[in-house]
């Protein structure tokens, strides 16, 4: 992350005192706002590790979160080439946007969100009692049940694979992915353990 000093000599001339901030889900890559900082929001934010803008309706500072307490943990700040702009990686603490959505810009997003969200769903229907929930029916049967069933699927994939299927190696890929999150979850892992080992293996 920039430091104070840094931050406070960014090129405020030329935005005649307020920054443009991007703000970036850091684990989903997910655009969630836009905003403005002064200098007084970059020090606040430092201090309380929430994102602070200026508000130009309020003309004041604006923590994001104040009222709905769905915050912006900052994570990092990282400056732009003409040190002008701002691009906020956070963890957001609940919906984003005042709407009650994730992010400002409504845009489909089929990337890793959509993982985030399901392990979500997973995390939620481990503890949801329902004799119609096959998640939870299968966290019940322990773990050597839901080791077999990766065994089972990783099996059906390969044999969807000799038989050069792709309908069925899409299906049979979407079944054994399902199952390694319940696998992961059953031993408080995330996806995102896993993508962490593959980026440092990827920079080794």
């Amino acid at each position: 992350m920039l430091t104070i000093d840094e931050m406070l000599n960014l090129n405020w001339k030329k935005v005649n005192g307020l920054i443009p901030v991007i703000v970036q889900n850091f684990f989903s890559n997910e655009i969630l706002m836009h905003g403005y900082m002064n200098k007084q929001a970059i020090l606040k934010t430092f201090d309380s590790k929430h994102l602070t803008f200026f508000s130009r309706t309020k003309n004041r500072l604006w923590t994001k979160g104040e009222k709905s307490k769905n915050y912006l943990k900052v994570i990092d700040l990282v400056e732009d080439c003409d040190r002008d702009s701002l691009l906020a990686l956070v963890k957001p603490i609940g919906k984003t946007c005042h709407l009650q959505k994730k992010s400002c810009f409504l845009i489909k997003n089929e990337s890793v969100s959509f993982i985030l969200e399901l392990e979500k769903i997973l995390e939620n229907n481990r503890k949801k009692n329902s004799n119609n929930s096959y998640t939870y029916s299968l966290y019940k049967k322990g773990l050597n049940r839901i080791s077999q069933k990766v065994g089972e699927e990783a099996v059906e994939l390969v044999i969807a694979s000799i038989c050069k299927n792709k309908k069925d190696i899409i299906n049979e890929s979407s079944d054994l992915f399902y199952h390694l999150l319940v696998l992961l979850h059953n031993h408080n892992l995330k996806f995102l353990d896993v993508v962490s080992v593959l980026k440092k293996r990827n920079t080794s």
